[in-house]
């Protein structure tokens, strides 16, 4: 059994904060992913419908390897505005890329479609995104609460509330392996005619209830996920971290090979109407040269566990929103 950090959290990897930021009344949040230092990043995109900002940024061939942080927020198209308001903080604090004098901090973001939710979003010409922005990183810390805060606040998954998650894991040699998540997706966290999540056999102890293998015979023959999906209208985004030394090409395996987690969380995943999005930190916190293919391939499945587990919390841990149900709130079959 792979044994997670002391928090359970992405935060369990040296050098990563997180910072969350609701509204409630619009029922949307943001959440920001905050590298201590900068650190390689990379991207993997396997939705059909992202929402992103500054992805052609952590292509290989691109000038600057290293990223501040990562934000993940909802509002659509809207939440975008969120990377403003962490550029601009850091700014004020002196960090970004130099470019002679200037510095620009470099905050890649990835979007979660929450509009519909029943929330107030007659925000005008003042979308409340770069305030929440600002606000997750005044809170950026080790600790942090998942289900129905930051960008996990207004989300849906499935046919059931939607969540923020988190899970780490700790390898052998202190290498540490954690991530973060965002589900909104089409798909379902849960096993059609159960009431059983499709990661409970990635479990670490009771982090999602113990609910150990269904107990009734899956019905293929449900509906299965939303029942009115719409493009761009639903996504998983999420980051998954360590803080061993990588290359950017290594960072993108590290992306592509977590992006299992969903696949086995959520099914179907990477679906014309989701914008799955997983980002890879590497702080190099541990010191020493890039790693070798081997060492990449076992913390690539650790990864890939991690954003199954993490999945699995945040739907667990999520509460009713509205007219929306929790997982822990269905009643029995």
């Amino acid at each position: 059994m792979l044994r997670p950090g002391p928090r359970n959290l992405i935060t369990d990897v040296d050098g990563i904060l997180v910072g969350n930021a609701e509204d409630a009344r619009v029922r949307t949040g943001t959440t920001v992913v905050l590298a201590v230092e900068p650190a390689i990043a990379a991207v993997d995109v396997r939705g059909g419908a992202p929402g992103t900002h500054e992805t052609d940024a952590l292509d290989a061939t691109a000038l600057v390897e290293r990223t501040d942080a990562i934000v993940l927020s909802g509002g659509s198209a809207f939440g975008l505005d969120a990377a403003s308001g962490v550029v601009a903080w850091l700014a004020a604090r002196g960090r970004g890329f130099a470019v002679g004098t200037a510095r620009v901090p470099i905050v890649p973001a990835a979007i979660l479609f929450d509009l519909l939710n029943g929330g107030d979003k007659a925000w005008g010409g003042d979308p409340p995104y770069r305030r929440l922005a600002t606000s997750a990183c005044d809170a950026t810390a080790r600790d942090f609460r998942l289900g129905n805060y930051g960008a996990g606040l207004g989300a849906i998954a499935g046919e059931v509330k939607g969540g923020l998650g988190s899970a780490s894991v700790i390898l052998p040699g202190n290498v540490q392996v954690g991530a973060l998540v965002a589900v909104n997706a089409v798909g379902s966290p849960i096993i059609p005619g159960t009431r059983t999540l499709w990661s409970w056999s990635a479990e670490a102890g009771n982090e999602f209830g113990a609910g150990g293998p269904p107990r009734t015979v899956p019905d293929w023959d449900m509906p299965h996920g939303k029942r009115d999906p719409k493009a761009g209208g639903n996504t998983t985004i999420g980051v998954i971290a360590t803080n061993v030394t990588l290359t950017r090409p290594q960072a993108q395996r590290l992306a592509m090979m977590a992006q299992d987690g969903i696949a086995r969380a959520v099914r179907p995943a990477h679906t014309p109407f989701d914008g799955d999005t997983v980002f890879a930190l590497a702080t190099g916190a541990a010191g020493g040269e890039a790693i070798l293919p081997i060492a990449l391939a076992q913390i690539g499945a650790a990864g890939a566990v991690c954003m199954e587990r993490a999945i699995g919390r945040a739907v667990y841990a999520a509460e009713s929103l509205g007219d929306i149900p929790a997982f822990r709130s269905l009643p029995p079959l």
